[in-house]
């Protein structure tokens, strides 16, 4: 296959999701959102099992990964869901965080131009502690820049399973047309054992 075909493509289109995957797991960490956490780790994994079955000609773990590009998209819609509130959900819940702790995503406190107000806490003497009251100034909310992450990943998806499903074909049709030389061809030698044979009988008859 040459360099210009799908194969290639897909080889750059997983390179891509595998850079997009760690980009987005590295915020994810940063703001302790536990089921992305996770999704993006198994994500990961299989997009480098999908590199390495085409690069390899491996079908099998290409198959696979194109299994997982349709999980992966809809676990990217619910995000989406999930960041514009449809369906009864809820961007202030603790959904992804497994509701062990009240963390938000990193952008709502570090998004572009957002400030963090904070004053101190009233009814307390004597401490320095601080209580986080608002965040203003955002030229855009968080929520918007987790759904545009979560779509892109969506195409990135939709465009890795077209061509992981055009090379699959491709590889199967290549199998299927190799021939073993002489491998599975038994007329041959079944010619070759059957002249003498025939020979043998025209002699005594004559």
């Amino acid at each position: 296959m040459g360099c210009c075909t799908g194969r290639c493509t897909l080889i750059f289109l997983c390179t891509l999701q595998l850079l997009a995957a760690l980009e987005r797991q590295v915020f994810d960490f940063l703001g302790y959102q536990w089921a992305p956490i996770l999704a993006n780790f198994l994500h990961i994994i299989i997009v480098i099992l999908g590199l390495f079955g085409t690069i390899q000609y491996r079908p099998r773990y290409i198959v696979v990964y194109a299994i997982w590009t349709a999980v992966w998209v809809t676990w990217n819609i619910f995000i989406i869901c999930f960041y514009l509130e449809v369906g009864g959900l809820s961007k202030d819940s603790e959904l992804l965080t497994f509701n062990i702790s009240r963390h938000q995503s990193w952008w709502s406190e570090n998004g572009p131009g957002c400030v963090r107000k904070e004053a101190s806490m009233s009814g307390i003497a004597g401490l320095d502690s601080h209580s986080y009251i608002s965040v203003i100034g955002c030229a855009l909310e968080y929520r918007y820049i987790e759904v545009m992450h979560s779509s892109f990943q969506i195409l990135i998806a939709l465009v890795g399973f077209v061509y992981a499903c055009y090379v699959v074909s491709v590889f199967t049709e290549e199998e299927d047309s190799f021939d073993f030389i002489g491998g599975f061809d038994p007329f041959p030698l079944y010619h070759v054992n059957e002249k003498p044979t025939n020979l043998l009988f025209k002699q005594t008859y004559l």
